[in-house]
């Protein structure tokens, strides 16, 4: 018989399979029990745990490309009051603040504080392939999304005959998806900033504010070959 003891003492690593999720994204019980170097009976056993507290929700996985036979595997995602947790304790100001700015000053307003916020993209992209310019547009678009607080990653997305045809940005977390459910300004202006310092339309697949378990962009296969191409800003 488990106990109220041995229930806390399981606290902590309840807490890093909720963490590994936000960091890896919707993920099976057999991927967190690799990752986490302990048994698939013990994940499963966290994660009825947290599904009880409403912390993740199981849901069937996406596949992209040919799907095999048979039902696609569960993973598990956290849910909105799992994401509350991670660093969104400031949400209902920032709320408040755009409704006031949308409110007082109109949507251009809304649109230009958005624009404004993901300047870092263009800034720290830069910075990115000047230090390592072996890296993929998704994947230096993926470290300076992570240095922002998105637990981003990249993915290969696979035509049916194996053949990628291009790379999936993956933004596991979204330290302002609260806010974005409300005001979508913010996310289109996170795909305006993408494609404008890829010099390329890139497609939006999936959002955390709508309700996905990972923002996800599409990244065209052509541009894994265009990285050194990038115009460099001249030094002052």
């Amino acid at each position: 018989m488990r106990t109220a003891a041995t229930a806390d003492a399981d606290a902590p690593t309840r807490d890093r399979v909720a963490r590994t999720i936000l960091e890896n994204g919707p993920s099976t019980a057999a991927d967190l029990a690799r990752l986490l170097d302990l048994t698939p009976a013990a994940v499963r056993r966290h994660l009825d745990h947290l599904a009880l507290e409403g912390v993740v929700e199981s849901r069937d996985q996406k596949v992209y490309g040919t799907r095999g036979r048979g039902r696609p595997a569960k993973v598990f995602a956290l849910t909105e009051a799992g994401r509350d947790s991670f660093d969104q304790q400031y949400d209902d100001l920032a709320v408040q603040a755009l409704r006031f700015l949308s409110e007082t000053q109109g949507e251009e307003a809304v649109v230009e504080f958005a624009r404004r916020r993901v300047a870092f993209v263009e800034r720290d992209y830069a910075a990115v392939i000047a230090v390592d310019p072996d890296l993929t547009p998704a994947e230096a678009l993926a470290r300076v999304f992570t240095q922002q607080g998105y637990a981003a990653s990249v993915r290969d997305l696979p035509l049916a005959s194996g053949q990628s045809v291009g790379e999936q940005l993956c933004q596991q977390h979204c330290p302002v998806s609260h806010v974005a459910h409300e005001f979508p300004q913010l996310c289109e202006a996170e795909t305006e900033a993408i494609a404008s310092v890829l010099g390329t339309h890139v497609q939006r697949l999936a959002t955390i504010a709508h309700g996905d378990g990972v923002c996800t962009t599409c990244i065209p296969q052509t541009l894994k070959t265009d990285l050194k191409q990038v115009p460099q800003k001249e030094q002052s």
